[in-house]
């Protein structure tokens, strides 16, 4: 790249982790192309451009659930930034709460649409611009649940488990054309994910006991312990431009703890998280 501006296009740029990540790159720099579903959403992201200093970013629309909306976003993209695209984020997310029991194929598809293949749509989208270039970086922002499981939290957990079987075959693949596969796993951040995320609770569910604890659990103790988003920004910021990024990046305590719990066995991880969680007093 020399002295070339660097490229980056970031999905899921609205609000939190994606427009904090665009945000910090643009103050180191960068040519940040910010997408989202919908542009009129931007405002948050204008606000905090300005409050940084900074002069409004270019912002496409861009829906990963959607194919040809994806192509259009990424077309718009690259005649932004003359056709050069160096790294790509993958941040737009969605999560939901529930007993699998009490979820429908609908449900499945559209949390797997949107973290697993909405992330899978988007690197194939871009790779062969960073094939051609031989160089790139394809930053994939997972959580700490796909290092261990979670209760009323099945969808989102495999969805994370299955991005990142997919992103470690993946970078095989394209690492001798000079493309970097990067998983960041945050643990817990104050966005607005939980907030939006669906509580498939219906009055007569078996599990309504186990779902209570949960959500208990979630706004005592979780949701306090939140931590500010802008560390998760600048550790995609050093994983985009360290030599040799590690192919983990666990951020923040909670997902260092996760990590742990990948390593021991299910026995006893699985006692830390129903003592953790309630759970260890429910009875069906």
């Amino acid at each position: 790249m020399d002295n070339e501006q660097r490229t980056v296009l970031i999905t899921g740029c609205s609000s939190g982790l994606g427009l904090e990540t665009a945000v910090e790159l643009a103050g180191r720099g960068w040519h940040v192309v910010a997408s989202m579903r919908d542009p009129g959403r931007r405002a948050a992201l204008d606000a905090r451009t300005r409050e940084a200093g900074l002069a409004p970013l270019d912002v496409v629309q861009l829906d990963v659930t959607d194919a040809e909306s994806a192509q259009r976003g990424v077309k718009e993209a690259l005649e932004l930034t003359g056709g050069r695209l160096d790294a790509l984020v993958s941040n737009a997310g969605t999560a939901s709460g529930g007993a699998f029991e009490d979820t429908d194929e609908e449900e499945w598809r559209r949390v797997l649409d949107t973290n697993l293949f909405g992330a899978m749509r988007m690197t194939q989208l871009v790779l062969p611009v960073m094939r051609r270039q031989r160089s790139g970086r394809l930053v994939l922002v997972s959580s700490d649940s796909a290092r261990y499981g979670n209760p009323a939290l099945s969808l989102y957990c495999a969805s994370k488990w299955a991005l990142e079987g997919w992103a470690e075959s993946l970078a095989y693949e394209v690492e001798p054309f000079g493309v970097r596969v990067v998983l960041v796993e945050p643990g817990n951040y104050d966005t607005t994910i939980w907030a939006t995320t669906p509580r498939l609770t219906p009055p007569d569910s078996p599990y309504a006991g186990l779902l209570q604890a949960v959500e208990r659990f979630v706004e005592e103790q979780h949701l306090p312990r939140s931590r500010d988003p802008r560390e998760v920004a600048r550790a995609v910021a050093r994983a985009l431009t360290a030599r040799r990024p590690a192919f983990r990046v666990q951020v923040g305590p909670d997902a260092r703890m996760a990590a742990v719990l990948n390593k021991i066995p299910y026995r006893v991880a699985s006692a830390a998280v129903r003592r953790a969680t309630g759970l260890h007093s429910w009875k069906p």
